[in-house]
C-alpha cells in the first residue's frame, strides 16, 4: 500500500547571502539608532554624516558643472579650429575664373567633400553668380542669410538639414580681381562633437559618483572612529552607575580627557557630599538620642521634676539641631559655582549691627578692601557676625578687623582688648556648647557652627594672642575667589 503523502522533497540549499565589507557593516552597526528618550535631538553621528554629505555633493556638483562647462567648451573650440583651418584653405585655394566666378586653383585634400551627405561641407556664393558647392551637398545647399555680413569668423549652428544638426563657420571675403563678396561656409555634422561631449560627460558623472561615494564613506568612518571616545565614556558612565567601577580611568582623547576629569571630579564632590550628610544623620541622631532618653526615663518614673527636664533636654536637642541645620546650609550652598562674597560690605554690614546691639564698642577695619572670597554671602556675614560679636560680648569696648590677601587665600584678623583666653582652653572653644564664660548670655554654637562652616569651604580659623590689644586675636583665612 503506497503513501498518499509522499514526503516533501529536500529543501534547496540557498544561495550564498551577499556579505557587506567589514567596515560597512562596522559603519552600520554603529549608526543603529540608539533608543530615544524625551530630551534627545537625534543621532550625532548621523548630524555629522548628513551635513558631509550634503557639502560634498553640492562641491562635486558644483566643481562637475564648471569641470563639464570648461572641457566642453575646449573639445568645442578644437572642432571649431578644424573647421576654421578647412575655411582659411578655402579662402587660400579659390581665385576669379575667366568667367568672374570662383573656383579652386587646388582641390581641398580632405575626400569627405567629393562623398555625398559624408557630413562635411562647403560652399561659396556671391551675389549674382551660382554657387559653388561640394559634391558631398549633392542636391542640398547651406543657407545664406543676407542680412549681415560676416566679416570676420562667424561660428553657429544650424538645424536646416532636418535631422543632422550642423556646426557651420562662415566668413565674407572680397577676393582680388573681383567686385562680389563671396560667402565662404565650411559645415560639419555635429554627430562628432557631441558624441566627444556625451562621452565626457558619462566619464564625469562616473567619476564625480565614485569619489562623492568615496568621500561620504571615509566621512562615515571618520564621524564613527572620532565619536568612537564619547561612546567609550557613555559606557563609563553606566558602569558607574549600576557601580561596576568607581571612576572612569579609560585613556581618552586631549580634547575630552578634561571633560572625564571633571566628571570624575563631580563624582568625588558628590561622594563627599553624601558622605557628609551620612555623617551629619549620624550625629545629628546619636546628639538628639541622649536627651530624648533622658525625656522617657523621667517620664516613666513620673519625675517631680520632669518639666525642668523637659525644658533643659529640648533647649539641648534645638542646639543641636541649629548646628546641624547650619552645616547643612552650607554645605549645599558650597556646591555653588558662584559662591562668590566681597569682604569689606561684609564687614562693614557686620559693623553696623555691632553699632545697634554693642553701643559702647568701637569696631575699626582695615586693609584691602576689594578682597573677594569664596564663600557664600550669608555664610560670610554669619561667620564674621559670630567671630566679631564675640570680641565684642568678651572685650572692653574696642575691636580691631584687618583685611589681608596671602597666597590664594583671603586672611581676616580679629583682635579685641579683652581678658584673653590661656592656650590650654582656646582648643576647647570649637567644641559644641563650651563656654568659658557662663555670666554671658549664648548656647555656646557660635565658635563651633563658625570652625565647621569654614572648613566647608576649605579654610582655617585659629585662636591666638593679641600682641596690640592685649584680648584675644582670631586668625581667618578663606580661600580667594578668581
Amino acid at each position: 500500500m503506497t503513501d498518499s503523502n509522499p514526503p516533501p522533497p529536500a529543501a534547496a540549499e540557498a544561495p550564498p547571502r551577499f556579505r557587506l565589507p567589514a567596515f560597512l557593516r562596522l559603519i552600520r552597526t554603529r549608526l543603529r539608532p540608539m533608543p530615544a528618550t524625551e530630551r534627545s535631538t537625534g543621532s550625532l553621528t548621523r548630524r555629522m554624516i548628513g551635513i558631509s554629505s550634503l557639502w560634498i555633493f553640492l562641491l562635486l556638483v558644483g566643481g562637475g558643472l564648471e569641470l563639464d562647462r570648461v572641457l566642453t567648451s575646449a573639445i568645442t573650440r578644437n572642432f571649431d579650429a578644424q573647421l576654421e583651418y578647412v575655411l582659411t584653405a578655402m579662402i587660400a585655394s579659390s581665385e576669379i575664373g575667366p568667367d568672374g566666378e570662383v573656383r579652386f586653383n587646388r582641390p581641398l585634400a580632405d575626400q569627405r567633400f567629393l562623398e555625398p551627405y559624408s557630413g562635411l561641407y562647403y560652399q561659396i556664393s556671391g551675389r549674382g553668380f551660382e554657387t559653388f558647392r561640394s559634391r558631398s551637398l549633392w542636391d542640398r545647399a547651406l543657407t545664406v542669410k543676407a542680412q549681415h555680413g560676416d566679416d570676420d569668423v562667424h561660428v553657429y549652428d544650424s538645424h536646416e538639414f532636418g535631422d543632422e544638426p550642423l556646426r557651420i563657420l562662415e566668413r565674407d571675403i572680397r577676393l582680388p580681381a573681383s567686385q562680389v563678396r563671396w560667402r565662404f561656409q565650411v559645415a560639419q555634422g555635429r554627430a562628432a562633437l557631441d558624441e566627444q561631449i556625451a562621452t565626457l560627460r558619462r566619464t564625469l558623472v562616473r567619476a564625480f559618483a565614485l569619489l562623492g561615494l568615496g568621500l561620504i564613506v571615509a566621512s562615515a568612518l571618520q564621524a564613527t572612529y572620532g565619536l568612537w571616545p564619547l561612546r567609550k565614556i557613555r559606557r563609563g558612565i553606566y558602569a558607574v552607575r549600576t557601580g561596576q567601577i568607581q571612576r572612569i580611568d579609560d585613556a581618552l582623547p586631549n580634547e575630552i580627557a578634561p571633560m572625564v576629569e571633571e566628571l570624575n571630579a563631580l563624582l568625588a564632590h558628590n561622594e563627599k557630599q553624601a558622605e557628609e550628610a551620612r555623617r551629619h544623620a549620624g550625629n545629628l541622631a546619636h546628639a538628639l538620642k541622649t536627651p530624648l532618653s533622658v525625656i522617657m526615663n523621667e517620664a516613666t518614673a513620673n519625675s517631680a521634676d520632669l518639666k525642668d527636664t523637659i525644658i533643659r533636654e529640648a533647649t539641648t536637642m534645638r542646639r543641636q539641631v541649629d548646628h546641624h541645620l547650619a552645616r547643612a546650609r552650607a554645605v549645599g550652598r558650597r556646591g555653588s559655582a558662584q559662591s562668590r562674597a566681597e569682604v569689606w560690605p561684609a564687614l562693614k554690614a557686620v559693623e553696623r549691627a555691632m553699632a545697634r546691639l554693642h553701643r559702647h564698642v568701637t569696631v575699626d577695619l582695615a586693609g584691602v578692601k576689594d578682597a573677594v572670597v569664596h564663600v557664600e554671602h550669608q555664610d560670610l556675614e554669619e561667620i564674621l557676625g559670630n567671630l566679631i560679636e564675640n570680641a565684642a560680648k568678651y572685650g572692653q569696648g574696642r575691636v580691631f578687623v584687618e583685611v589681608r590677601r596671602d597666597a590664594g587665600f583671603v586672611e581676616i584678623i580679629i583682635e579685641d582688648d579683652g581678658p584673653g583666653i590661656p592656650e590650654a582652653d582656646r582648643r576647647n572653644l570649637f567644641v559644641r556648647g563650651a563656654r568659658l564664660d557662663t555670666g554671658k548670655p549664648g548656647t555656646g554654637l557660635g565658635l563651633a557652627i563658625v570652625r565647621d562652616v569654614v572648613e566647608i569651604y576649605e579654610g582655617t580659623v585659629s585662636l591666638e594672642e593679641s600682641e596690640d590689644l592685649g584680648g584675644l586675636l582670631v586668625r581667618l583665612r578663606l580661600p580667594a575667589a578668581a
